[in-house]
């Protein structure tokens, strides 16, 4: 099925004057404007493009990539506000709306919002910066442990970090596992750490293979800038590990296990040391 709100693969079965018409099913055909289209663009070709409604709501394509769509959150600028609400810049010509009934404090121009975008019960496409509607703690869900996914920064809290995690659900991040500076609205690549019993998240910015081999080539660069030899070893104090190394200790203890098991890195009693070849 076809939505507005989203982006499909479209085939192209007319061309005229102003534009292109794509087949949309459900929708039916769908002008996609000379301006936002390909130059190269033919009858039969298939193109990606976002659906959405124009001025005189009518169903519009373009193939403008939007900074969401609809389901999705994002981190998002007013560039004007009027008697009716505020607009938000979102990637496309047409602004993106945000009521006043749906703005948790007024909004206010040239400033970054945290919304999130649906499409009205009239089909528009509507912004809200009421979050917390959006997300159902209670909600069911398939994550499993060391996940890969998609975060959002949100509000910070004395234990950490909350964020959403694949536009869906609250996850925290625990100030004792960051070792970066995080700001509100980024993005960010995270993993499952622990599911709880109720079923609430917590997350990790380290996890996963990847994660593993970065560390361990920045402790191998360390070692290679200092003759070889590190002060710190496992029982060495935390926050010494975390300004040398920017990572937790137990994520170095486990990466210079790693290194000493492949015999990298012999452990000795006052540090590690780099084993020659």
């Amino acid at each position: 099925m076809i939505n507005i709100g989203q982006i499909h693969e479209l085939e192209v079965v007319k061309s005229v004057e102003f534009g292109f018409y794509l087949n949309a099913e459900n929708l039916g055909e769908v002008l996609l404007p000379n301006k936002n289209s390909p130059d190269d663009l033919i009858v039969g070709d298939t193109i990606e493009a976002f659906l959405y409604l124009d001025s005189e709501e009518r169903v519009i394509a373009t193939n403008q990539a939007p900074k969401a769509v609809a389901g999705e959150f994002a981190y998002l600028k007013v560039v004007d506000i009027s008697e009716v609400g505020a607009f938000l810049d979102w990637g496309l010509d047409k602004d993106m709306f945000v009521p006043f009934a749906e703005q948790h404090r007024p909004m206010e121009i040239e400033k970054f919002y945290l919304v999130h975008i649906f499409v009205g019960i009239d089909g528009r496409i509507l912004a809200s910066s009421k979050i917390d509607k959006f997300l159902d703690d209670e909600k069911s869900h398939d994550f499993k442990l060391q996940q890969a996914v998609d975060l959002i920064i949100a509000n910070s809290t004395e234990l950490g970090y909350k964020a959403i995690i694949n536009h869906s659900h609250w996850g925290v991040l625990y100030k004792n596992d960051v070792f970066q500076r995080l700001s509100f609205g980024q993005y960010k690549k995270g993993f499952i750490k622990h599911i709880r019993p109720d079923g609430k998240i917590d997350l990790s910015l380290q996890g996963g293979q990847e994660t593993r081999d970065k560390y361990a080539k920045i402790i191998l660069n360390y070692l290679n800038k200092k003759n070889g030899f590190a002060p710190v070893h496992d029982k060495s104090d935390p926050k010494l590990i975390s300004d040398l190394f920017g990572m937790s200790k137990g994520a170095f203890k486990k990466t210079i296990g790693g290194l000493y098991k492949k015999k990298i890195i012999k452990i000795e009693k006052d540090g590690i040391r780099l084993i020659e070849d």
